[in-house]
């Protein structure tokens, strides 16, 4: 009885081999099978070295911090932030500010060095600001500023006149050196990433406008290829 019931749960096939040209007998099971279950690790995620840093608050700039909102004024202006959930400010004794995670989830870590490095330049922005400046490299190339506007020339049919916005101050020292100050860095980063989109350095001889530290790796033309 014990070995009809175990030969119940099998049936054979005939199967021919498709190397070896012979017929061979399979057994196949109805038997289910359970499921196969694997251990779950949790998975740690490592406080970030640049979130965990301290922040130092300058003697002339004072800061209101209000449940998920940061405001901070300084002599060059005022400058406010809402945080996300997944990270929360602390002001320590010291007068220090702490930007820390509130879950331990993979975003949460991602948020922390993220939020730290622009809430210190809040901080910088509104105590000493920031500049960013830009080299016209080209003949003809030039820029000048008329009233509000940046007005520049970059090899088009017409002069580029681009508006520069409220906060931000644009100064140009011999007709290709740009200089774009103010107290916020996100700002002063756009406005010069849409003046070097108008003509961005071309890889041949690298007319166009740059970052003043920017390297431009040059191609070699067809005629330096056949000497």
């Amino acid at each position: 009885m014990a070995s009809s019931s175990i030969t119940s749960n099998f049936y054979t096939s005939n199967l021919r081999s498709v190397f070896w040209g012979e017929s061979s007998r399979i057994c196949v099971s109805h038997t289910p099978v359970s499921r196969l279950s694997f251990p779950r690790r949790s998975i740690e995620c490592k406080e970030s070295r640049i979130g965990k840093l301290p922040i130092q608050v300058p003697e002339n700039v004072t800061i209101t911090l209000e449940s998920q909102e940061l405001k901070v004024r300084g002599p060059l202006g005022e400058l406010s932030r809402v945080y996300p959930s997944e990270v929360k400010l602390e002001r320590q004794e010291d007068g220090t500010i702490r930007v820390k995670k509130a879950t331990e989830t993979r975003r949460a870590n991602q948020m922390h060095g993220l939020y730290r490095t622009l809430t210190d330049n809040m901080l910088v922005g509104v105590s000493k600001g920031f500049e960013k400046r830009l080299q016209l490299v080209g003949v003809g190339y030039r820029g000048t500023v008329e009233g509000n506007d940046l007005v520049l020339s970059l090899g088009f049919s017409h002069p580029v006149r681009m508006k520069i916005p409220d906060n931000l101050k644009v100064k140009v020292e011999e007709n290709t050196r740009i200089i774009i100050s103010g107290y916020d860095k996100c700002d002063i980063g756009l406005f010069a990433a849409s003046i070097r989109r108008w003509r961005p350095p071309e890889p041949y001889k690298g007319k166009g406008v740059r970052y003043a530290n920017e390297v431009v790796r040059l191609k070699e033309g067809k005629a330096g290829k056949k000497k």
